[in-house]
């Protein structure tokens, strides 16, 4: 309750952050993680077979990689910071705390990675001939930066699902090592190898001829890649789904398929399963009869283990609601420990960022507003993803929404959908917030991105 509050109202903090992750992961996982050793791997074996249509073909993949990873990459990963950061300051704070040193050692494998991509790029025309095998090493040491940057990211994401033994420890090797880490962090390197694969099957086409024998070999070689992470994949990816905690399975059907779409959940992962068949099936097609398709039949796989990624990255976002960080703090950012004390003194007594410290039948409305802002920001908006007057519509159809109707299910909300955390606060704060929510079935509302107006 010490930070104001941000509401990106026309498209919601939740899903801003999700666009912005799943497009990071994307290309992190396909032009990095899994890119930079695959291209140092394929350049030893063009240097060690003296290929060097091999050799100018791999150059262009990577400028593509190169181009891509530090512009769009670079600013998806500033952007994670920066939305995290203002949607729940509360959150990335207490991440910062336990993850330290290691969020400092992560960048300074960052910064590692930044110049090995640089010398990679920039001399790959330059060292040939005897500094070949110096130059493949760059790569090398490249994949091994792309890859630990990843791996201490992981930990972090892993941290806030399933914190392990943290609560009771609380140092930092008891958060790093938590159950779902490195069942996380192979699937992950499983997913990037896969991704990188796909993507140079289809980079290669479009830098080849066809009919030549290089595309044949490329498109034979890429596919081949791809499938090989298959199954270390699915294996590693059932172990994951082994250390989510118990008490989160409830969520998978809401998380996987979300509210709105529960009804779908069965259908949903079955057209889950066809997706992961077709871009294993084109995989096979490359790999048995290479030179047998159209160029942009090879861009299929990668399409699909993209949206799969994507399909993971936010599931896996929602399944440890109603917290945003495991056991610690729920998603709107007050610990569990608090919430006795502020039902009891109340959310507005204790905020900073509110013009409303009391609630009069004057300010009632206003102050409804602002304990929604406190409370359900994070998740909700007004009227658009994922809002509350979208949700009452369906929960109360051609009816006038009651305030105390409203009231007495904000009351109980925790236990009527295990996903959403208790109510923080006082009862003529819930009162007030249920006020203000039945109004907007006749009054429209719009916040503002900096709803917060001033701090008393």
């Amino acid at each position: 309750m010490d930070f104001p509050i941000f509401q990106a109202d026309f498209f919601g903090n939740r899903l801003l952050i999700a666009l912005i992750a799943i497009v990071h992961v994307i290309i992190n996982h396909s032009f990095a993680v899994g890119m930079m050793p695959l291209l140092a791997f394929m350049e030893w074996w063009a240097h060690r077979t003296g290929r060097e249509d091999w050799d100018r073909l791999l150059y262009r993949i990577l400028a593509v990689a190169f181009i891509v990873t530090t512009s769009v990459g670079a600013l998806t990963g500033v952007g994670i910071w920066f939305s995290t950061s203002v949607v729940n300051p509360a959150a990335i704070g207490s991440l910062l705390r336990v993850f330290y040193w290691a969020w400092f050692s992560e960048w300074v494998v960052f910064v590692c990675e930044v110049v090995l991509i640089l010398a990679y790029f920039l001399t790959w025309k330059r060292m040939t001939g005897v500094r070949k095998t110096a130059h493949i090493r760059i790569g090398m040491a490249l994949g091994l930066m792309s890859w630990l940057t990843m791996a201490i990211i992981t930990a972090v994401l892993g941290f806030m699902m399933n914190p392990g033994s943290w609560p009771q420890q609380q140092d930092l090797l008891a958060g790093f090592l938590n159950p779902a880490y490195i069942p996380q962090l192979l699937f992950r390197t499983s997913a990037a190898m896969m991704m990188a694969g796909s993507l140079a099957l289809a980079l290669c086409t479009a830098f080849t001829a066809k009919g030549t024998e290089l595309r044949t070999e490329a498109v034979k070689a890429f596919a081949g890649w791809t499938l090989f992470w298959t199954l270390p994949l699915c294996i590693w990816a059932l172990v994951y789904f082994q250390a989510i905690p118990t008490e989160m399975m409830v969520n998978v059907p809401v998380a996987f398929a979300t509210q709105a779409g529960i009804g779908s959940y069965n259908l949903l992962l079955q057209l889950t399963l066809a997706v992961g068949l077709i871009g294993v099936g084109f995989s096979l097609w490359g790999l048995l009869k290479p030179a047998r398709a159209h160029s942009l039949v090879w861009i299929v796989p990668f399409v699909c283990v993209s949206l799969l990624v994507s399909q993971f990255e936010r599931t896996r976002q929602f399944i440890r609601k109603p917290y945003v960080l495991a056991y610690y703090m729920y998603s709107n950012g007050v610990r569990p420990h608090e919430s006795a004390y502020l039902v009891k003194t109340g959310l507005l007594a204790n905020s900073a960022w509110v013009s409303n410290r009391t609630i009069s039948a004057e300010n009632r409305i206003q102050a409804g507003r602002e304990v929604f802002l406190l409370a359900c920001s994070r998740c909700h908006t007004l009227n658009s993803a994922n809002s509350v007057t979208a949700n009452l519509s369906r929960m109360y159809p051609h009816q006038t929404w009651n305030p105390e109707a409203i009231d007495t299910y904000i009351r109980n909300i925790n236990g009527a959908r295990s996903y959403m955390p208790p109510f923080p606060g006082t009862a003529a704060e819930r009162a007030a917030l249920a006020a203000y929510l039945a109004k907007l079935q006749t009054t429209s509302d719009r916040i503002p991105s900096n709803a917060s107006i001033g701090r008393n």
